[in-house]
């Protein structure tokens, strides 16, 4: 199945039409990230027939010219934020990669969806397009991943991700839960938590093929 064709209910519906609407007067207003073509960037690179893991955001980055329409993914022009940071220190310990490009599109291009669970956000505002309803969507989202695919990873990392683990029959799939890779948490249990390799044992259990982080 395509995107388009999972996505036609809800994108015919008043609540989208409305919210949509309400988006593009935002960006009108003020400055607002990512760059309006790539608010749906995390589906076009990641198809959904090809989706093995999904890992989730809370919204995307509020500062210039780093969202990208990837959860925790920066451009490269920009510092590494803390969370991509400890991201990459996990990756290291967990699988010996040491990884520098901020950028996560070969992972979206691998069937990571890096997905937020709220598209916008106003400069320098976080969290200020929650209220917009966007968890309408993904949510929806979410669901139609756990119902109509199988052995799919969910990688749900904090308190507010984990929140979305209703959404998600684990008699399906895989869900891995850690506390958040931000500083203020990471020591608590994100450091140790060996993500990557566990993504990709439970992909080779199941004869797929392994991320190439």
């Amino acid at each position: 199945m395509t995107w388009k064709e999972i996505l036609a209910p809800i994108k015919e519906s008043d609540y989208f039409k409305n919210l949509w609407e309400t988006v593009k007067l935002e960006y009108k207003k003020s400055p607002c990230f990512p760059p309006p073509k790539q608010i749906f960037r995390a589906l076009e690179l990641t198809p959904f027939d090809e989706i093995k893991v999904v890992i989730l955001g809370q919204d995307p980055y509020h500062n210039d010219f780093q969202a990208n329409g990837l959860c925790f993914s920066v451009s490269e022009k920009v510092a590494t934020p803390p969370s991509l940071r400890n991201i990459f220190t996990e990756l290291e310990n967990d699988l010996g990669i040491k990884r520098t490009k901020k950028e996560l599109d070969d992972w979206a291009q691998q069937g990571v969806l890096l997905l937020n669970a709220t598209l916008t956000v106003r400069a320098h505002e976080a969290n200020s397009h929650q209220k917009l309803d966007w968890e309408k969507f993904t949510d929806f989202i979410i669901k139609e991943i756990s119902d109509k695919k199988e052995n799919v990873v969910f990688v749900l990392w904090g308190s507010f991700a984990q929140k979305k683990s209703v959404l998600i029959d684990e008699s399906k799939h895989l869900i891995l839960k850690s506390v958040h890779p931000s500083p203020l948490s990471s020591y608590r249990g994100f450091f140790g938590s060996a993500p990557f390799s566990k993504i990709n044992d439970y992909l080779k259990s199941k004869k797929k093929e392994i991320i190439h982080w």
